[in-house]
């Protein structure tokens, strides 16, 4: 893989998560789009932004400082995560949503979470709305999950979180935009025949991903 389609991918992952982030969290979406203006609607994604690009940083710092340094550190991870990109594929498309299975695991610490992000959701003011985004970037999803496996083959810190800023930025246009569009483009986004044609897509680029570290090892 290149540097370029690197820090391409999270990009794109969020961009294709359109249907999946309106599905799971249209309906904060759009509650904060309720008497709110477009200021306070963005600073509550920023917070979500500010959450994403923590965990790129835990994730990208935890594998840079444990993975072993060998030639075959960086392929692996490669696979690893372009593995994960064709199970995302595969769950958009609703054909195997084994990711449901890994957004168990952070159920307990969004447990905790859950109660002070719905306390703050109320509230009026910038720092209400940015406090609330912090917390709701923390509500288990697979596609936050499949992007973080990015980060953690990024090789640094600073890396990985910069894949997760791009990956929530690439959450935007749904996230901020669910409150500016029509019903019934929001409902289409949401529609199975769009979320399985962003699904295939997913799948085919994973799948060229695991081509191409495949063929660089072949020829290594």
């Amino acid at each position: 893989m290149t540097d370029q389609i690197n820090w391409f991918t999270p990009l794109l992952m969020g961009l294709a998560g359109a249907g999946h982030c309106l599905a799971m969290c249209g309906g904060l979406a759009a509650a904060m789009g309720v008497n709110q203006n477009r200021l306070t609607v963005f600073v509550y994604n920023l917070g979500r932004l500010t959450s994403y690009s923590l965990l790129g940083a835990i994730m990208g710092g935890a594998v840079a400082l444990l993975a072993p340094d060998t030639p075959y550190t960086t392929p692996v991870l490669r696979i690893f995560a372009a593995t994960m990109m064709i199970l995302l594929g595969l769950y958009l498309a609703g054909w195997w949503p084994i990711l449901v299975k890994l957004e168990s695991l952070g159920r307990p610490v969004w447990r905790k979470l859950q109660p002070f992000a719905a306390k703050l959701r109320g509230q009026h003011g910038l720092l209400p709305a940015y406090l609330a985004g912090m917390f709701w970037g923390w509500l288990p999803c697979g596609l936050v999950y499949s992007a973080l496996s990015y980060a953690a083959a990024s090789g640094s810190a600073f890396s990985g979180a910069g894949y997760m800023a791009l990956f929530a930025l690439g959450t935007f246009p749904a996230m901020i935009g669910l409150g500016l569009i029509s019903q019934h483009v929001a409902q289409l986004f949401r529609s199975q025949g769009v979320r399985t044609a962003l699904g295939v897509m997913m799948l085919l680029y994973g799948l060229w991903s695991l081509l191409i570290v495949i063929k660089a090892l072949l020829q290594g």
